[in-house]
């Protein structure tokens, strides 16, 4: 499950614990397994809840995308676990969606002002690793503030869901060093929207921090993080290889692409029908492309859907052209893609010919209006999983038929 040195950490000493994440309440009970009784309680935060957590655990539902006061208040008491340990180790699990869940704003910024600050930036499409670079600037708690607080040693457990399963940005980073500065944190204002666009005191806090007025996130070789590890201990390649064993067990001749599918959702799907078109040249006679990542949608319109649903909603409007019979699926292997109910789309070959069997217009006017879920809803082609319990960013698996449309 995790690299060598995990198991030893686990087994031979009382832990407390930090949990938070979509998948925090899954991964505390797996540890409570491998512990044998040696997890000694304390935090699961996350976006819902099971029925029971072991014994000595206190459980919040915090808020996301953006923070709610729950989420503040899950975030200083996870400082006061760190500095207060009842035992001498801590564990920290981290999956997606901590950012957001642990929240601990600096001196002079309120929650208000961060959840703007965090609205505006999902609002402009910026990724997660801008929008957490923000955020670790304007954090008590992440971009290793949360490590150098401990007043123990602590292993950190992470399940990624971004692409290239840096430490740093999976949860904002709170026990690992932080590669950003606060000049990186104002330069991603000016890109996404501009410093006028964002709280005062968001920009004032950030411009003092690049003056040098108040003190920069930890850094690689603070001391005060020489008592930290982390690991990663599931990813997207996870997913991917999941899908793929099971797709060739169906008999399907099997294509991994390996760069991550990111950029503008509906661009990246344009950019990903042309590997279709590549693959359906191919003389196989069922192929499977399976790919991951994390798209961005800058929201213009006031409808209402996703990352994952826009791309298959882009998908829609070439898969006609591909000559086979082809179907694209874009999911949240979280089960969640925006602020909807659905974990993404799939839509195929005939998606096109039955919106106008319907009426209910082409998808360009959706996309148009960032209103991917009712397109998806309309023709059938909205895919409804409820909460998964993990998280490990985006798949993208699209079928390619051995015969015509």
């Amino acid at each position: 499950m995790a690299e060598p040195g995990t198991a030893a950490f686990l087994s031979e000493r009382p832990l407390q614990v930090i949990a938070a994440g979509k998948a925090a309440p899954d991964m505390v009970l797996a540890l409570d397994r491998l512990a044998a009784g040696r997890a000694r309680g304390g935090l699961v935060v996350s976006t819902h809840l099971p029925a029971g957590l072991p014994l000595g655990f206190d459980g919040m539902v915090g808020g996301h995308p953006t923070p709610s006061p729950a989420s503040m208040a899950a975030g200083r008491r996870a400082l006061e676990i760190a500095r207060h340990s009842a035992v001498d180790h801590l564990v920290v699990l981290l999956s997606g969606g901590a950012s957001a869940l642990l929240v601990v704003p600096v001196e002079g910024v309120s929650l208000d002002d961060k959840r703007r600050t965090t609205a505006r930036l999902l609002t402009e499409g910026a990724s997660i690793h801008a929008l957490n670079t923000v955020r670790k600037h304007l954090s008590r708690i992440k971009g290793g503030w949360l490590a150098a607080t401990a007043e123990v040693p602590s292993l950190t457990l992470a399940v990624s869901d971004v692409v290239d399963d840096d430490l740093s940005v999976i949860g904002s980073g709170p026990t690992v060093a932080d590669p950003t500065t606060f000049g990186d944190a104002l330069a991603v204002l000016d890109r996404f929207g501009g410093r006028a666009g964002y709280p005062r005191t968001v920009v004032g806090w950030l411009e003092r921090g690049a003056a040098g007025e108040v003190p920069e996130t930890p850094k690689r070789g603070d001391p005060r993080l020489a008592r930290a590890a982390a690991r990663i201990i599931a990813s997207r390649a996870d997913a991917l290889g999941g899908a793929r064993a099971a797709a060739e067990s169906r008999g399907y001749h099997v294509v991994v692409h390996e760069d991550a599918v990111v950029g503008e959702a509906r661009e990246a799907a344009r950019r990903h029908f042309d590997r279709v078109v590549e693959l359906a040249r191919r003389p196989e006679r069922s192929v499977c492309l399976l790919s991951g990542g994390e798209t961005t949608v800058r929201v213009t319109g006031q409808g209402r859907g996703g990352r994952n649903q826009e791309f298959a909603v882009a998908m829609a409007l070439w898969l006609p052209r591909v000559g086979r019979a082809a179907v694209c699926a874009s999911l949240g292997t979280d089960g969640i893609d925006g602020p909807t109910d659905a974990a993404g789309g799939l839509t195929d070959s005939t998606t096109l010919s039955r919106a106008r069997a319907t009426g209910i217009g082409g998808p360009q006017t959706y996309l148009e209006c960032n209103d991917s879920h009712s397109f998806l809803s309309a023709v059938g082609d909205l895919v409804v999983t409820g909460p998964t319990g993990t998280n490990v960013g985006d798949v993208q698996i699209v079928l390619i038929g051995d015969g015509p449309v």
